[in-house]
């Protein structure tokens, strides 16, 4: 086992896409059918809805935006109706299913004794619905989302709050993540970093980090 390998003590997780099912696309078709019709459409409205989670939607991540002026200004800058834009933000919570895979890798490292959190970029309002509906979510030994703490991935922010936060030794410490932006601004700050493509990717990752057989 080489020494990164064998210093490796804490594990910092996503939580879309990574532990909890994130498929915006399908979203969009269920909440705007009379938007949404084929894969074209669907690209569309996915940019102009989340921005690639930058603009309006970056806010709501960050907690400086609420959701009646979310839903108004996507209605504003989109075209559709605050009561479109309103079913695509109240639908989000249904779609954040846990992923079974990724977390029994999670309760497999909890089980081999290694310190876990999450960092996740997370409106306030999804946050409250993950941790009122999954246990899971307050097994961690503690966590930030982006709503409640106003800073968000990739920003070096977030990150050093984290260290802080959790007393993080960035060497030791994994990150996993979906999006590649965020996966280096961690590496950026020393940390060791898995991203999160898929499942599989996620295990041969840690496979690879010596985390799991």
């Amino acid at each position: 086992m080489s020494e990164a390998r064998s210093t490796i003590d804490t594990v910092v997780w996503d939580f879309g896409a990574v532990l909890f099912r994130w498929r915006p696309r399908v979203l969009l078709a269920a909440s705007l059918p009379s938007r949404v019709k084929d894969d074209i459409s669907a690209a569309h409205w996915h940019e102009q809805f989340f921005q690639s989670f930058g603009g309006d939607w970056a806010e709501f991540d960050r907690g400086t935006v609420e959701v009646p002026e979310l839903a108004r200004r996507i209605a504003r800058r989109t075209g559709l109706s605050e009561a479109e834009a309103l079913a695509v933000i109240d639908a989000v919570p249904h779609e954040l299913q846990p992923l079974p895979d990724t977390v029994a890798l999670l309760h497999g490292l909890h089980e081999r004794g290694l310190r876990q959190f999450y960092l996740s970029n997370m409106p306030a309002p999804y946050a409250d619905h993950l941790e009122r509906e999954y246990a899971f979510v307050r097994d961690f030994q503690d966590g930030l989302f982006s709503g409640r703490v106003q800073l968000i991935k990739p920003d070096a922010a977030i990150f050093a709050l984290a260290e802080s936060t959790f007393g993080l030794v960035p060497e030791r410490t994994v990150f996993i993540d979906d999006h590649p932006k965020n996966v280096e601004a961690a590496r950026a700050r020393g940390w060791q970093a898995v991203l999160a493509t898929n499942g599989p990717a996620i295990r041969q990752g840690l496979v690879e980090l010596g985390l799991v057989a």
